[in-house]
């Protein structure tokens, strides 16, 4: 008979998890990064923090999730990211197991931000859907932008200025160790982009936007003096412009032939309307 059982991660397990996400997963990662990636700094109501294999008392595997409400359309809907996935190959055959046991919320919307491999195969048969992720790598060149212009990460200023979701977007997202934020202003209009340092090839050259608020068309038409700032307060020289992220693509640069799959399966959010905040890509660095 197997000993292999499923159970969730609860917080108590968030240091073992961590530990061996660490060590079976991706070492660049350190430790403590996994353990925030578990204890994400919004506040939630989650079920747990994933599941896990257990082998007696040695863990076997993990899928790490990250829990979240979004409100949509004046209702709020439960989202759950699948944020990080790792099975000893010796229990392979459990794969299953740990996976149904996460999908098996009803009225949820999952999305998996970051497949690699084999993975995205497997979440098209459980019934995923790919995301446009149409990209054009764009060119962030040095731009002196006019008087009435403001580009501002300053945190106090941010803070003071967003409103309403994107206000809590901030709150949600000043602590996440990923998550970096640009504030634009003209008048009394404001853009806010939530973007990430992303590595590519061992490159952590690249901005990933993970969510625009206010104003996209001040983003647009500001989009210059913006890509400066990634440049020159991030050291960022590249942009990984993703259109149903942005709204455009404007740059010199070029359109990426296989840009990385983003998956969402449920119901409650337009696949139109999904960003990739309360995710991996906002609370870990890699």
């Amino acid at each position: 008979m197997s000993t292999v059982e499923v159970l969730p991660i609860a917080d108590a397990d968030a240091a073992a998890v961590a530990r061996f996400l660490h060590d079976e997963l991706n070492p660049a990662v350190t430790v403590v990064s996994w353990s925030r990636l578990l204890r994400p700094p919004w506040a939630d109501a989650s079920p747990n923090r994933g599941w896990m294999l257990k082998d007696g008392d040695r863990i076997v595997g993990a899928y790490a999730a990250v829990y979240s409400r979004r409100p949509v359309g004046g209702v709020e809907v439960t989202v759950c990211n699948l944020a990080a996935y790792c099975v000893l190959e010796d229990y392979r055959m459990h794969s299953v197991r740990l996976i149904r046991a996460l999908l098996k919320a009803r009225d949820y919307m999952f999305t998996d931000l970051s497949p690699s491999g084999n993975v995205v195969a497997m979440n098209e048969r459980l019934g995923f859907t790919r995301l446009d992720t149409a990209t054009k790598l764009v060119i962030n060149p040095p731009w002196v932008h006019g008087r009435d212009v403001r580009v501002s990460g300053d945190a106090v200023a941010i803070a003071r200025v967003l409103r309403g979701p994107d206000a809590q977007v901030h709150r949600d997202h000043r602590d996440a160790a990923a998550a970096r934020h640009v504030l634009v202003q003209s008048g009394d209009e404001y853009a806010y982009l939530v973007f990430r340092a992303h590595t590519l090839k061992r490159l952590r050259l690249f901005a990933l936007p993970l969510y625009v608020g206010g104003s996209r068309d001040l983003l647009r038409r500001e989009w210059r003096a913006v890509r400066s700032h990634l440049l020159m307060r991030h050291g960022l020289p590249f942009t990984l412009a993703e259109k149903r992220i942005l709204g455009f693509t404007a740059g010199f640069g070029r359109v990426l032939a296989a840009p990385r799959a983003r998956m969402v399966r449920g119901t409650g959010i337009p696949a139109a309307d999904v960003d990739y905040l309360y995710s991996e890509l906002a609370l870990v660095n890699w």
